[in-house]
């Protein structure tokens, strides 16, 4: 899996083509983060089928695409839907799906957890995890005994949210942080730390939030329809944040929610 992925959130269809499109155009190895609740899976499938016929070079498995589950329900609701994912997108197969959120109850949340194991099983997708999880919804996962381990937690993180306790317990069990949001959706880019920091690293302050998550050993998900910016997200390697800046940068937490947070739900 890439480390930096292309979220395609609140994307229209045609701006996901053209999103996709960039990406792809930028680094022949791209990841794209979409979700059934997002209306844009065959758009994005669609934009990854036209680059591979038009670049023999790059092949399926360059490409790593990741969709979500919009709601746990019944094992056999799970399932289909799961399929029609994979039907949406038309691809051979799904590299990463996800619950999309622990919304349902305790039963509905382990019934989809089972039918997701099933399709990979079956070939459909190769790896699944979960999205919004709080420790208790891992924590009840991992209690149940599945088949297959999450891989991922997929969840809000940047200096503004940190969820050190989240991130620390998925370190414990090798499961992997997908930070959405990382560039806070452009609600503190003018934050005077943000501002000084990027400054002294002569970059823009998202590709300080970008490197900021790297640092810390996420994947980030930023989005943008642009070119100009899904090109500059990408150009990060060429700097490290010190240690005591990337303390400083901790240290900004005031448990900043951009969207939903349902980490805590029943």
């Amino acid at each position: 899996m890439p480390q930096i992925q292309l979220g395609v959130y609140m994307m229209s269809g045609s701006e996901a083509v053209k999103a996709v499109g960039y990406a792809l155009e930028v680094c022949c190895r791209v990841s794209v983060d979409s979700a059934q609740m997002y209306h844009n899976e065959r758009e994005c499938g669609q934009a990854i089928k036209t680059f591979l016929s038009k670049n023999s070079h790059v092949k399926r498995e360059d490409i790593f695409y990741t969709s979500k589950l919009a709601s746990n329900s019944s094992y056999d609701a799970a399932r289909r839907s799961i399929k029609n994912s994979l039907q949406a997108c038309g691809l051979d197969y799904i590299d990463l799906f996800l619950l999309h959120s622990p919304y349902g109850g305790k039963k509905a949340r382990l019934e989809s957890w089972r039918a997701l194991e099933d399709a990979i099983e079956h070939g459909e997708v190769r790896a699944g995890g979960v999205s919004n999880y709080g420790i208790k919804h891992i924590k009840e996962l991992l209690d149940a005994k599945p088949r297959i381990l999450p891989t991922v937690d997929q969840i809000e993180v940047h200096p503004f949210n940190t969820h050190e306790d989240i991130t620390r317990f998925c370190k414990e069990h090798d499961i992997v942080i997908e930070a959405y949001a990382p560039l806070v959706r452009a609600l503190r880019m003018s934050h005077p730390t943000i501002v000084s920091l990027a400054k002294k690293y002569s970059c823009t302050p998202g590709q300080l939030l970008v490197r900021w998550s790297l640092q810390h050993g996420y994947a980030p998900l930023p989005k943008s329809a642009r070119k100009v910016r899904i090109e500059e997200n990408a150009q990060v390697g060429g700097f490290e944040i010190e240690s005591r800046d990337m303390a400083t940068m901790d240290g900004l937490d005031e448990y900043l929610v951009t969207d939903w947070d349902p980490l805590d739900c029943d």
